[in-house]
C-alpha cells in the first residue's frame, strides 16, 4: 500500500504495512535491524507508541480518522515513549522520511486505509 501526502505533493511510502492481528501489533518493529526507505508500518486506533527494545530511532505520524496528520514526531530513539493523541491511527516510518517529505501537523494524507 502506498502512502501519499496531498498537501505537500508527496510520497511518504511505497511499501505500506498494517499491522492487522494481534501478533503483529505485539511485535511491530521489534526485531528488525533496519527499516528501508519507502516502508511504513501503519497501527489502527492506537493512542501512542514505543520504542523499548528497538534497534533504531523512527518517524512517527499521529493521523486522525479523516486522514489529518495531528502530530509528526521525528527521530523517536529507542528505549521512548511517544506523547498521547487519543482516538488515532499511526504510521512508523524510517528515520527521515518526515524531513524528506516536508510533513507536518495539519497536512492531508491519501491513499491509506487509515
Amino acid at each position: 500500500m502506498r502512502i501519499v501526502n496531498l498537501t505537500r505533493n508527496t510520497i511518504i511510502a511505497e511499501k505500506a504495512e498494517i499491522a492487522n492481528t494481534f501478533l503483529k501489533r505485539l511485535v511491530g518493529l521489534l526485531g528488525r535491524k533496519k527499516f528501508k526507505a519507502g516502508e511504513a508500518l501503519i497501527f489502527k486506533n492506537v493512542s501512542c507508541v514505543h520504542t523499548f527494545g528497538m534497534r533504531f530511532a523512527i518517524d512517527v505520524l499521529f493521523v486522525n480518522r479523516k486522514g489529518m496528520v495531528v502530530a509528526a514526531l521525528p527521530n523517536l530513539k529507542p528505549f521512548r515513549i511517544s506523547g498521547i493523541y487519543p482516538f488515532c491511527n499511526v504510521i512508523e516510518l524510517p528515520v527521515g522520511t518526515i524531513q524528506k517529505t516536508k510533513t507536518q501537523k495539519g497536512d492531508l494524507l491519501g491513499d491509506v486505509s487509515l
